[in-house]
């Protein structure tokens, strides 16, 4: 049996996110960095495997994968169903996918609206509506903490992890986004 492959970008929460599932997982993963910057996503190879030019990337044996959530939910089903990161309870797994929702949609796509054009395109600074709009999200992802340590309940899920990606990029860059 092959190594699973994830192609990775270290700055990317999404690719970080997968990363740190299978870590949690204990898999034996073999990471092939890409550097985006330099455009090696970009490659003839590489758009064989991922047309779309994506990271981060999932090579399991013969399958292949990418889209984050997609990569981390499929680590636990594939690789370790039993785990509390999601586990089997269709309930559980609603509000786990919820969560994964929340950060796809709302506190990922709304940093990646502020900061992307500072990093992508060398803007100098960032909208006041952008910085308002992520402090939103983050205090609704704190709403969803309170009383308890993990989004949706009392064990550690994928949902955390993908969502604690997105967060330490906020911290990363919080100089920039001086959110109040």
């Amino acid at each position: 049996m092959a190594p699973i492959v994830l192609y990775h970008f270290p700055m990317s929460p999404p690719s970080r996110s997968a990363l740190l599932v299978a870590r949690n997982l204990g898999l034996d993963v073999e990471v092939k960095i890409l550097n985006l910057m330099a455009g090696e996503h970009m490659t003839e190879d590489f758009l064989k495997i991922n047309p779309q030019h994506t990271v981060p990337t999932l090579v399991d044996d013969d399958y292949v994968l990418w889209e984050s959530k997609a990569i981390a939910t499929y680590l636990v089903e594939q690789h370790r169903p039993d785990s509390a990161l999601y586990p089997s309870d269709p309930r559980k797994r609603g509000l786990i996918n919820r969560m994964l929702y929340f950060d796809s949609t709302v506190l990922f796509a709304r940093a990646f609206a502020a900061i992307g054009p500072v990093m992508r395109a060398g803007a100098k600074s960032i909208p006041q509506e952008r910085k308002d709009a992520i402090g939103e999200a983050l205090s609704t992802l704190n709403g969803f903490l309170e009383g308890q340590d993990w989004v949706t309940g009392e064990d550690c899920t994928v949902a955390d992890l993908c969502l604690l990606a997105s967060v330490s990029s906020l911290e990363v860059r919080e100089r920039e986004l001086q959110l109040e």
